[in-house]
């Protein structure tokens, strides 16, 4: 076994020689990478997207170079991830630098755009707590109705300023937004968006 180990380190030894004397050292930095995509037309150049190569290899290319760590030389590919949407054209494929949240703001009179986004994710219910024990409430005024919505606003009022206290200027929440905390929030600013189930 020691023979034939040490039988394959020299021929790995010599197979790595000899690729050294008849590979090319190709040139390339984050600025300049037209060799990288000539090397990527090549490669998916026999894929399905041979109908807009070059728009998918400079997007791989890309998407390389953005997380790669050169001076390592290494490239962590966890760190790129490829969605699908239904609909469009192959064209419209475009290379999205950070993440990508499938979300719909809960409120159709806020707005769509947010610019320099600071999210607070909330993985609590937006809602006034509820008791962990079973319990009949009656409301059997007026009086009562109102002195428990005011209690219930008051509630809302300040989760919506803490939300506000922290710089955020959207609010994603796993478990919604009711119409209350909607309403509220689109007075105060950070434009609320449903979650799609619970924290990866």
């Amino acid at each position: 076994p020691r023979r034939i180990s040490d039988g394959f380190e020299t021929a790995c030894k010599v197979a790595c020689d000899h690729l050294d004397t008849i590979s090319d050292e190709i040139k390339f930095d984050k600025e300049d990478i037209s060799a990288l995509v000539e090397v990527a037309r090549t490669t998916l150049s026999s894929k399905i997207v041979t109908r807009c190569l070059d728009h998918m290899s400079d997007i791989a290319v890309k998407a390389i170079m953005a997380v790669a760590d050169l001076d390592r030389k290494d490239v962590n590919l966890d760190l790129i991830k490829m969605e699908g949407r239904a609909g469009g054209q192959m064209e419209d494929s475009q290379l999205v630098y950070g993440i990508v949240l499938d979300k719909e703001i809960s409120h159709p009179g806020m707005c769509k755009d947010i610019k320099d986004a600071k999210m607070c994710i909330l993985t609590c219910p937006f809602e006034p707590p509820k008791p962990k024990t079973k319990h009949t409430i009656t409301v059997d005024t007026a009086e009562k109705f109102e002195a428990l919505h005011k209690q219930e606003q008051e509630y809302f009022v300040e989760m919506v300023k803490q939300v506000k206290d922290c710089g955020a200027n959207l609010a994603i929440c796993q478990w919604g937004f009711d119409d209350e905390a909607n309403h509220l929030l689109m007075q105060a600013g950070p434009p609320p968006a449903r979650g799609g189930g619970p924290p990866a």
